[in-house]
């Protein structure tokens, strides 16, 4: 690094920067840098060890970033049918502690191009590149990087932009949306733009508000540096909240965000006593800045469906709220029926967060209920041929019931053969066979990307005739024009499903909706909780249910039997089912996140509200998506096996408010 370099104004920020985060100088202001390979201890694998067993260390080698050990167990894995993952784990920590040459990242690059690892590779190259600031080389691979998923790159590369003079402000403010992705490429593009005046200390308070939000104390730290602290440090609020909220917000606007940030703290635990703390202390703060202090009040008490959280929400005003902010702001006021502040949040969304499906539907509702029936009929419009939740409430809206389009000529044998000879298809057959099921997917869904319809429905069959059906449906729901449901919504174990439910008097559509969600049909699926099966059935909850339904033989290696877990899966749906007032929409939920959160859940409604709102302000986000998810897979099934219209908003009905059914399941 040149001295002029070393000097410079920013610079002398960035070394402020690495000191407070024990990091080289070098690293935070992208200087090149050669970083010595981490020690790691090596692990013995068995001389005689399985071809597959070695490559499984292997990839756990590269994970582990122990590039001896990599090197070693590559070398015993000549001629495996996967080379091109062995070169990679090979090659891989090397890209990360930055020992790998040039040359030998482009000759793999060279030799397997075509191949998704390539654009992976280029992943972690372009990752160690922005980490290097060798913006010469990283802005001659950026335009090549085919998927660009990855959040700190695309930061990284407006840095780089930023750091020959272009503007980048916008972008910068639409991308940083997300503290969890940031890692050290948006962390450096704050400080970037902190230092040549394209962020205002506002923007700068702003990202460090939304990192104390999702609990991000590195990146807040970070951040922290680039503006005047006040009298205490972002961590030392984060880390005692109380004792700044006992203070005061005392003086100047360093101080007064600290403690804005030290209610949001306090809220995750309190919201009514961070309320309390902000009246007593709103005389010496702004107006805005209480308007702020309110907004973190308001998204925690959100997060618990406090009663109290639609008042808060009333007194941020104008507030610049984070993402989530804003959704919850939405949320809370569907909960409360106030259509007036759905629609004045949602139109103040950022394009991008305006245009998803969920806030286009709900806009629209807001519209209708304005009585702007001709803008709300647009928007409907709009989505309502979207084969999602939203679009099916869309298309009820619009007057319509949820049908199934008429299916495409089937795929000849001709075009179906044409994907046994696939490499990537192979590849992902071999990931499946070794339970790699995140490589399965990325070989495949790379095969995928510039494929016609006729195309899609080819490989979607011969995934389905491979006996791998949940990349046929994944294959088939990327069609754009041509519809096959019995490839998107398929229904094996058909018998054995009829079994399980008719005793039940349980809908077979419902089973298969959820078992659409869960498994996506792979009989031997587990998930990382450790749920198994068709229906992702945990061990305690399998047997208990066995136990309740007398299976005395039962032992947990029977999980994944086809019968036993449909009989075992609709069992427990079924309880859960009786157990919360026999709503399909609550005992969804309830099967995700246990029945007894669904019951907290309603117990803080204010009034009864449509099923929809219930599943939108479900404040666990996964199974927000998972309820939708499996309600909507529902209703198209319906459609098929019944070959007559469907009704979503029935089928989700009304959630009440209060219910004195108890539970005892797990």
């Amino acid at each position: 690094m040149s001295m002029r370099l070393k000097n410079h104004p920013f610079n002398k920020r960035l070394r402020t920067l690495a000191a407070s985060l024990a990091i080289p100088f070098a690293m935070a202001a992208g200087a090149v840098l050669l970083a010595a390979p981490a020690a790691h201890a090596q692990k013995r694998v068995a001389a005689d060890a399985a071809p597959d067993d070695l490559f499984l260390a292997l990839r756990q080698a590269a994970a582990s970033d122990n590039g001896a050990l990599a090197q070693d167990l590559a070398a015993r894995l000549s001629g495996y049918e996967l080379n091109s993952y062995v070169d990679y784990y090979r090659l891989k920590p090397r890209v990360r502690d930055y020992s790998a040459s040039e040359q030998e990242i482009r000759d793999f690059m060279a030799r397997y191009d075509g191949q998704a690892l390539v654009d992976r590779l280029r992943n972690d190259w372009l990752l160690a590149l922005g980490k290097t600031g060798n913006w010469a080389l990283f802005d001659e691979q950026y335009p090549k990087f085919i998927l660009n998923d990855d959040v700190q790159v695309k930061c990284f590369a407006l840095n780089s932009r930023a750091l020959k003079g272009a503007n980048v402000a916008d972008e910068a403010r639409a991308l940083l949306v997300s503290p969890k992705d940031y890692g050290q490429g948006c962390s450096d593009l704050i400080a970037t733009l902190a230092q040549n005046g394209q962020f205002t200390d506002a923007d700068v308070w702003f990202q460090i508000r939304q990192a104390a939000e999702n609990g991000n104390t590195t990146v807040a730290r970070r951040a922290s540096v680039l503006v005047d602290n006040g009298d205490v440090t972002v961590q030392q609020v984060m880390d005692k909240p109380a004792l700044m909220l006992a203070k005061g917000p005392g003086r100047g606007a360093a101080n007064h965000q600290l403690y804005i940030i030290a209610l949001g703290r306090i809220a995750k635990n309190n919201p009514a006593q961070a309320a309390t703390y902000l009246n007593d202390a709103g005389r010496q703060m702004t107006s805005q800045e209480i308007a702020l202090g309110w907004a973190q009040i308001a998204l925690s008490a959100s997060y618990k469906l406090a009663p109290e959280a639609q008042d808060y929400w009333r007194k941020t005003k104008d507030a610049t709220l984070s993402q989530d902010a804003m959704q919850w702001k939405v949320r809370m006021a569907l909960r409360a029926g106030d259509w007036k502040t759905v629609r004045t949040t949602i139109e103040g969304m950022p394009t991008a967060l305006r245009n998803d499906i969920t806030w286009v539907y709900w806009l629209g509702r807001a519209l209708k209920e304005d009585g702007q029936n001709e803008a709300a009929r647009r928007l409907f419009e709009s989505i309502s041929g979207n084969f999602s939740f939203y679009g099916q409430l869309a298309l009820e809206e619009l007057g319509q019931k949820i049908t199934i389009p008429p299916g495409p000529t089937p795929p000849t044998a001709g075009e179906i053969a044409l994907y046994s000879q696939n490499a990537g298809f192979k590849r992902s057959f071999k990931f499946y066979q070794l339970n790699l099921r995140f490589e399965a997917i990325r070989e495949w869904n790379w095969e995928l990307r510039n494929m016609t319809d006729r195309q899609l429905l080819a490989a979607a069959e011969y995934a389905r005739q491979s006996d791998v059906l949940d990349r046929m449906v994944n294959t088939s729901d990327r069609t754009r024009a041509e519809f096959d449901f019995t490839q998107r919504f398929p229904a094996p174990h058909l018998t054995e499903m009829n079994a399980a439910t008719r005793p039940l008097g349980m809908e077979n559509a419902w089973a298969y909706g959820l078992i659409r969600q869960e498994s996506r049909f792979i009989k031997s699926a587990r998930s990382h909780v450790g749920a198994s099966g068709l229906m992702q059935l945990m061990p305690a909850t399998a047997k208990f249910v066995a136990k309740k339904i007398g299976m005395t033989e039962f032992t947990a290696d029977q999980v994944n039997d086809i019968n036993t877990n449909l009989l075992l899966g609709t069992s427990y749906l079924s309880m859960v089912l009786n157990n919360l007032d026999g709503s399909e929409t609550l005992a969804t939920a309830g099967y995700n996140a246990g029945p007894g959160r669904p019951r907290t859940w309603r117990a803080t409604l204010p009034r009864t509200v449509e099923g929809a709102i219930f599943a939108e302000i479900i404040p666990f986000n996964e199974t927000r998506g998972y309820v939708k998810n499996v309600m909507s897979n529902a209703t198209y099934y319906a459609a098929m096996f019944e070959n007559r219209p469907q009704s979503l908003k029935q089928r989700m009905g009304t959630v009440a408010p209060n219910s004195n059914v108890a539970t005892d399941l797990p």
